[in-house]
């Protein structure tokens, strides 16, 4: 069954594609016809943006499937790994901007068009706000594809300010700094790559189960507390798995109650956690005898 923050998260994807797609078409023909390749690099990031959030919104929902026999713990893990793809994008985008920026810096080009500027500008004020848009839906549903998604439009409006500062260089210092839009890109195609990393290396730890979680570990142990029967928590581990947290948790219950009375408050804690804790997926209890 699809929680709120999954459908949070599909919908914040949808709202990318929607935006990258009619962005990339309107700095595509301004690039060509105002004589720009930060603008035509902008619109081949943008681009590669819309492939990539159609990969995010796929991993999104197959991570969403119910778990079965082959999978017990669910489809989780697939959103991490539509990371990685994700980040193979933002490197390809960005070797190919670098790539490009160079051949264009070695070949003599006219002066961009003052009017780009005035098509860079709106993108930038939007790009940054839909960052912020899809990040804050990102933080809301701990989906790591959904912040790599974010981190898209982030890029997308640095490129946007390298292409701005690049072709106002040119525009006001003239003849002999046409290629100054292309050292812009240049630099945007730099700072994509480190993006890449910063986005990288949250969906490798969730891969090789990083605890990062201690936050979380202590509501879990405060909200075991309320249990009727549970004297104390000893050892809790978290493992994420896309949008859900997988816990393996040690309580501690009185030493002489029945195995029967012992199931019956795991099953009790286990349904509490479940409950107050709705971005919980699988919740085992491990029953330690206490004094």
């Amino acid at each position: 069954m699809i929680t709120t923050h999954e459908k949070t998260a599909i919908k914040a994807t949808y709202f990318s594609i929607v935006g990258n797609t009619i962005l990339a078409l309107i700095k595509g023909f301004a690039g060509v016809f105002g004589n720009s390749y930060a603008l035509i690099a902008d619109a081949i990031e943008s681009t590669i943006d819309i492939f990539s959030s159609f990969l995010v919104l796929f991993g999104l929902k197959y991570a969403n499937k119910p778990a079965d026999s082959n999978h017990p713990y669910g489809h989780g893990r697939a959103e991490p790994l539509i990371t990685f793809l994700v980040v193979g994008f933002l490197i390809t985008s960005a070797t190919v901007i670098a790539y490009e920026s160079i051949i264009n810096i070695k070949t003599p080009h006219a002066l961009p068009k003052l009017w780009t500027l005035f098509v860079l500008g709106p993108m930038i004020i939007w790009k940054e706000i839909s960052f912020r848009i899809v990040m804050k839906k990102a933080k809301e549903t701990n989906s790591s594809s959904l912040k790599a998604d974010a981190w898209h439009h982030r890029s997308d409006a640095i490129t946007s300010v390298a292409a701005f500062i690049g072709i106002s260089v040119a525009l006001y210092f003239g003849k002999g700094y046409e290629t100054a839009d292309d050292w812009a890109a240049l630099f945007a195609s730099a700072f994509i790559f480190y993006n890449s990393y910063l986005i990288f290396r949250p969906a490798l730890s969730e891969i090789m189960d990083e605890h990062l979680y201690d936050d979380l570990v202590e509501t879990i142990q405060k909200t075991s507390l309320k249990v009727d029967g549970v004297i104390g928590t000893e050892k809790c581990f978290i493992r994420k798995a896309g949008m859900r947290y997988h816990v393996d948790l040690h309580v501690i219950v009185s030493g002489t109650i029945t195995v029967k009375h012992g199931h019956d408050i795991a099953h009790r804690l286990s349904d509490t956690l479940k409950k107050d804790i709705p971005q919980l997926g699988q919740v085992l209890i491990h029953i330690e005898p206490g004094n």
